[in-house]
């Protein structure tokens, strides 16, 4: 399990932890007991115990059996694959290849009904073109050399925009004004993909605001993100994919989101602005 940089998996590998302490502990057994039983060093007990070093799913049914708790051992292995997906890197989440990393997320879509996504790096998935979309994902796949699945994650990824017009669900999109001023196919793709942005703010329960780019604001842009409802926050680092559920956490991003919403601007300004990048495109 890769250490993380959110609290939220953090926490989740320590509640694994103390959950596997109890059992120890109402086994009436010591770690050096524990260590024997499993055929494994004490300081490999101690270390589990402790949260520092995170168990395997072989090593929870080892403890499990030792402790005489086997019934708990489905349940615990659930916990560390929950403690494990807070924090993936892409190596990881790719490596079937783009389709099913795509795939992956669409459960997420369906169940959520408001969504709140800033971008400072390229326009948010669900609402790309198909053209900008292929070159967002040929462009990852070749820098990862990844398998060349890129078609049908492409397909996956415009799967997912059905959510735009399904439901009572309400989106509010942020970009980074370099988001529109520079981007990724060409001036073709981007004309076609800027274009789409001015048609989509155009929908009822859709906000599309830009963040000008200026010498003197107060708050920087930072990371990419997604929150999904109140429940959930997905960060996309250069390194890995995060998920943050710690309420605390969440709101930080919340507000954050408020705080750059405050410096955007939005309807007629927004769109004069993204068809000012479009024009000199031309």
């Amino acid at each position: 399990m890769a250490v993380s940089p959110s609290s939220s998996a953090r926490q989740a590998r320590q509640a694994l932890a103390s959950r596997l302490a109890d059992l120890c502990l109402d086994a009436g057994l010591t770690g050096a007991e524990l260590a024997e039983r499993c055929g494994w060093s004490r300081s490999k007990t101690s270390r589990i115990k402790n949260g520092r070093t995170p168990p395997s799913a072989d090593d929870i049914r080892a403890w499990c059996r030792a402790c005489g708790a086997e019934e708990q051992t489905e349940d615990l292995i659930a916990s560390l694959r929950t403690a494990e997906g807070m924090w993936v890197t892409w190596r990881r989440m790719e490596r079937a290849g783009l389709k099913q990393a795509q795939e992956a997320r669409l459960p997420l879509y369906q169940r959520t009904r408001r969504f709140r996504s800033y971008s400072s790096w390229l326009v948010p998935g669900v609402i790309q073109t198909r053209q900008y979309t292929t070159a967002v994902l040929r462009a990852i796949q070749r820098r990862r050399g990844l398998v060349d699945d890129v078609g049908d994650a492409v397909t996956a990824r415009l799967e997912r925009q059905r959510v735009l017009c399904e439901g009572d669900r309400r989106f509010a999109f942020l970009v980074e004004e370099s988001v529109v001023r520079s981007g990724i196919g060409g001036p073709d793709v981007m004309t076609e993909q800027l274009r789409h942005l001015v048609a989509v703010a155009s929908r009822p329960n859709v906000s599309l605001g830009v963040v000008p780019m200026r010498p003197d604001r107060e708050r920087w842009p930072v990371e990419g993100f997604w929150i999904y409802d109140t429940a959930q926050v997905n960060v996309e680092l250069i390194s890995g994919y995060l998920t943050i559920t710690q309420p605390g956490e969440v709101a930080m991003y919340a507000d954050t989101f408020a705080e750059l919403a405050g410096l955007a601007v939005h309807g007629a300004e927004a769109r004069a602005l993204i068809e000012d990048a479009i024009e000199r495109l031309g």
